[in-house]
C-alpha cells in the first residue's frame, strides 16, 4: 500500500548517475521535493515520462522544488540513460538492497522486480501532501504535478 498524503516521508539515501549520495533529508526546511519512480531505465513510458519532465524542467526544478527521480537500475545504466536522453536532474538508483527504498514508499511490484510508478510531493518538513500511483504500463500526466505544486505553494 503506497503512504498516504499526510505521513512523514521515508529518509533514504541513494546514488545519483554521478556517483554522489542524495539524501531526502538534505532538502528538509529548503526544498519541496517531488519524488517519482519508475521501472526501468531505457524502456518506453519511462523515457517518454522522463523526456517530459526534462522539456519541462522549469516547473519541476526550482529554488523551491527538486525533483527526484528513482529506479532499480544501475548507477551505470542511469550513467548512460543520463547521457542519451540529455538527463540532468538525479536518476537515483534503487539497486541495492534491491527496491528498498520503492518498498519503503509502497510502490514495487515484487512480481516484476521493479517499482510501479508512483509519485510523491513531499514539502519542507518532509511530509507528503500529494501522491499518485500509476500501473507500470500507464504514463502520469504532468499536468496533475503542476497542479499539486501550485496547491503547496
Amino acid at each position: 500500500m503506497p503512504i498516504e498524503p499526510g505521513q512523514s516521508a521515508p529518509d533514504f539515501a541513494l546514488t545519483d548517475q554521478h556517483g554522489q549520495t542524495v539524501r531526502l533529508s538534505d532538502f528538509r526546511d529548503r526544498k519541496n521535493v517531488v519524488v517519482v519512480f519508475y521501472p526501468l531505465a531505457f524502456s518506453g513510458v519511462c523515457s517518454g515520462e522522463l523526456c517530459e519532465l526534462r522539456d519541462n524542467i522549469a516547473d519541476f526544478q526550482t529554488e523551491d522544488v527538486q525533483l527526484l527521480s528513482i529506479s532499480v537500475d544501475s548507477m551505470f545504466a542511469h550513467r548512460a540513460w543520463a547521457d542519451q536522453e540529455n538527463l540532468e536532474y538525479p536518476l537515483l538508483s534503487d539497486f541495492w538492497p534491491h527496491g528498498e527504498v520503492a518498498r519503503s514508499y509502497g510502490v514495487f511490484d515484487e512480481e516484476k522486480g521493479v517499482a510501479v510508478r508512483g509519485t510523491f510531493l513531499i514539502d519542507k518538513e518532509g511530509v507528503v501532501r500529494w501522491t499518485v500511483v500509476n500501473p507500470i504500463s500507464e504514463a502520469r500526466d504532468l499536468d496533475s504535478y503542476r497542479k499539486a505544486l501550485a496547491e503547496l505553494s
